[in-house]
Formats: structure tokens, C-alpha cells, sequence
């Protein structure tokens, strides 16, 4: 399969950057090339079932699945597959965006597919806790063609976690790309009401130390 060639995309990363300094978020319906979006839709029709796992919440010993908290299933990408790397490059190029126009040190990014069958949801939280993890940019890419309004599965975004109201309500629309910092905005994905698909990936910074990497490479 041909490489997919990557169109310039200074402009939008201008304007990523411009939302992230003044309100910390943004949404933008089709960010991503048309051809790498409906390359990314297609090779995820493709996947079988059994390639995807039930989502846990929490990271290494404190992992753990919890219906009543999501239902997702989730693929991690990895770059040794060409349809993943186009993806993962697209992601890489955002990042160096990014660290050039704002010096936010972000150091890689980790990603994966989810998949909501109909009626699954994950509950309101934070990506990151201030000071618990290297996580500090978290994106979301919808893979749903015609999704109509009344199917759910809508991403509640909240100023902060005392509010009560959502701040945006996001239909996960396909080709619609949100970028938000993970230790401030909580947010939620309301019960789908048929099945529901999107990339969900998070920039870290390097906490090494002591000869520990992390996050491993």
C-alpha cells in the first residue's frame, strides 16, 4: 500500500497552539488529511475482535476493569504496522508543532483505537492528576461516518471538577480532532446508541530519573 504524503499543515498547528495557550482545549471537525482519515476508518473495519481488549482504568498495579466506570475495548497502535505509523506520524509531526510554538517539552505520544459497542460509556475523570503522571496532552480522533444526532456518545468536556455543566459537548463526528491539557479538564462519553469509534492518544514529557525511563522507549 503507498505511503500516504502529508499535506502542510502549519496553519492548523498555529491554530492548535493559539487555543491551547489561551483556553487549554479546541475541537477541530476534519483536522487530519481526508486520506488518512478514511485509511485510518478502513484498516479499523478490518480488525478482528479478538485484536481488542476490555479498557481498565488505572496504569500498572493500580490497573484494574470496572464496567461501571467505561466499557470501551481498546487496540494500542504501534509504529511496525504502516497504517498505524501513517497515523502515529501525523501525530508526531503535531507534537514537534506544538513543543516549537509553545516549549511544552512533550516527549512522545502513546495511542490507541476504542471501540464502544452500543450502550457502553466512561464515566467523568481526568486523564492526569497534577503531579502523578507525565501525561499532559490528551487528543481524541472520531472514526463515525453519518453519525446523527440522538445516537450519544457525546465527549463532555467540564472547566474544572467542581462544575456541573459542560463546557462543549463534542458529537463524535468523523474527522473531528480534539486536543486538551489531561490534569485540567475532567471530562466524560456519554452511553453510545450504536457503536461508537475514535483514536484516543496522550502526549507525555520525560519523567527519567535515577536511570529509570519513563516513559519507556
Amino acid at each position: 500500500m503507498n505511503a500516504i504524503v502529508l499535506p502542510d499543515s502549519t496553519l492548523l498547528f498555529d491554530r492548535i497552539a493559539d487555543d491551547l495557550a489561551t483556553t487549554g482545549y479546541c475541537i477541530y471537525p476534519r483536522a487530519l488529511p481526508a486520506s488518512l482519515t478514511d485509511r485510518m476508518y478502513q484498516y479499523l473495519q478490518e480488525l478482528e475482535q479478538e485484536e481488542f481488549r476490555r479498557a481498565g482504568i488505572g496504569r500498572d498495579q493500580e490497573h484494574q476493569l470496572n464496567r461501571q466506570v467505561r466499557g470501551d475495548q481498546i487496540r494500542w497502535l504501534s509504529r511496525a504496522c504502516p497504517e498505524e505509523a501513517a497515523y502515529l506520524a501525523w501525530m508526531e509531526a503535531l507534537r514537534t508543532g506544538i513543543n516549537r510554538r509553545l516549549m511544552m517539552g512533550l516527549f512522545d505520544y502513546e495511542c490507541h483505537f476504542s471501540r464502544y459497542p452500543q450502550g457502553a460509556f466512561y464515566r467523568r475523570h481526568l486523564d492526569a492528576f497534577q503531579g502523578r503522571t507525565n501525561r499532559v496532552l490528551s487528543t481524541v480522533c472520531y472514526l463515525n461516518p453519518d453519525w446523527q444526532a440522538g445516537s450519544g456518545g457525546e465527549l463532555l468536556i467540564y472547566a474544572d471538577e467542581q462544575a456541573r455543566t459542560p463546557i462543549e459537548r463534542v458529537e463524535p463526528c468523523y474527522g473531528t480532532l480534539v486536543v486538551f491539557l489531561s490534569d485540567r479538564f475532567p471530562h466524560e462519553v456519554l452511553p453510545a446508541r450504536r457503536q461508537r469509534l475514535s483514536l484516543a492518544g496522550w502526549y507525555r514529557v520525560n519523567n527519567s530519573l535515577g536511570g529509570i525511563v519513563d516513559p519507556p522507549r
